[in-house]
């Protein structure tokens, strides 16, 4: 079974750090391709071993918008 996860990610000193927000699992790689291939395999682990979880998850979909914030 195919799953859609949104993915973010930051820089974190010297590492990327990619969050899936739908499953808020979380991996961490020297770029921003091998944080996403490194969340990509801990999330195929983390589906893994929560079976019976993975429907109720699956329908969970986070919204996404920005917002601007006013400082002095």
């Amino acid at each position: 079974m195919m799953y859609t996860s949104t993915v973010i990610i930051q820089k974190e000193g010297k590492w990327y750090v990619a969050r899936s927000a739908e499953f808020g699992v979380v991996s961490q790689g020297r770029t921003i391709d091998q944080a996403k291939k490194n969340l990509q395999e801990a999330l195929e682990l983390y589906l893994e071993d929560k079976p019976a979880q993975r429907k109720a998850i699956a329908r969970e979909r986070p919204f996404v918008t920005s917002m601007d914030v006013q400082y002095a």
